[in-house]
């Protein structure tokens, strides 16, 4: 008996179902899905990508996580460097080897001696002395302290002496542009693996610097920082501005963007899960802003985000410029 052209075509899809329901239940779903996450190993340690849902441009963001674990420095050295703000100090003690590779022993954001109580030279000579002798307790070697004053506390008058008050006591203060904070920001937290096709961007509150590799070399832009509120600057202007400066970073340096600074840290604050190094950053527009200068920085946030269209922003909990300073020395036992 001959089968009519209409009997073809119904076996044809009876057969064409079937092979589907087959497919799908014995064939690993991971292998008929573009995976969401990649593996890779670099010198610098191991890495797994932001885990993603399905709405990877919603409000979601929070689910993701960025799992990179960097090499443990071997027999290395302590050092220790300050950062003289312009309101007090931030510290942080590092593990450096002879590879660069390094580990976080101590840190404090904010947290360390404040000007409040240095009213005079003999205020701030005793004050530096006690502060000083803190670090030391933990094991760094006079040698091996390091002071920074960064290009945004520059000009405070409360800088300036304490500056004169370690150069009195034997200590180098070092000043650094704003160009060179982002190049230091960049090799302290972008690691090696992804400096190819990532970017920083660093929230400060006098500025904000952006920095990416690009032909081998470190480039860097200076942008208005998290307090620009106080010169009168509107919020569209900023945003503006830094849309159009982040709107000429290459694009294929827009993988990741990693970020620091004041703003970043209460964001990343918000969600973080537990004691994890990276956290990666909700989109701008979820967080409730809870002061002028916190709205400030989600501005500039969301102008990076938007111009770049970079998906994953990650806040690192270690890393800062100055770490970045102590990893251009040359290294000495």
């Amino acid at each position: 008996m001959q089968i009519k052209p209409a009997g073809r075509i119904a076996i044809l899809l009876i057969i064409g179902i079937a092979a589907f329901f087959l497919i799908k239940h014995y064939v690993p779903k991971d292998k008929l899905e573009n995976p969401a996450s990649r593996n890779s190993t670099s010198q610098s340690g191991s890495y797994d990508a932001p885990q993603k849902d399905s709405a990877q441009t919603d409000d979601k963001a929070a689910g993701r996580t960025f799992e990179y674990t960097p090499e443990k420095p071997q027999n290395g050295i302590l050092r220790g460097v300050v950062e003289v703000g312009a309101t007090g100090f931030n510290s942080f003690v590092i593990n450096m080897d002879k590879e660069k590779r390094w580990e976080i022993v101590s840190k404090d954001f904010g947290e360390s001696l404040a000007y409040e109580d240095l009213a005079n030279t003999d205020d701030i000579r005793t004050g530096l002395k006690k502060y000083l002798a803190s670090m030391f307790e933990k094991g760094v070697n006079k040698k091996n302290m390091h002071f920074v004053i960064s290009s945004g506390a520059q000009k405070a008058p409360k800088t300036a002496q304490v500056a004169a008050e370690l150069k009195k006591m034997g200590f180098v203060v070092n000043l650094v542009t704003a160009a060179q904070e982002g190049k230091f920001a960049f090799k302290a937290t972008v690691p090696p693996g992804f400096q190819d096709d990532s970017f920083l961007i660093d929230i400060g509150s006098g500025n904000t610097k952006v920095s990416w590799m690009e032909d081998g070399n470190l480039k860097a832009l200076e942008l208005p920082g998290a307090k620009y509120f106080e010169k009168g600057t509107a919020d569209d202007a900023v945003y503006e501005q830094v849309k159009q400066a982040l709107g000429t970073l290459p694009k294929n340096k827009r993988n990741v963007g990693f970020i620091i600074g004041g703003v970043p840290f209460s964001l990343a604050k918000q969600t973080r899960k537990g004691e994890e190094r990276y956290t990666v950053l909700n989109n701008p527009d979820t967080y409730k802003i809870k002061d002028k200068k916190m709205g400030s920085g989600i501005n500039i946030y969301k102008a990076a985000k938007d111009a770049t269209n970079t998906d994953t922003f990650v806040f690192d909990w270690d890393a800062n410029f100055t770490i970045g300073f102590l990893l251009s020395l040359r290294y000495i036992d």
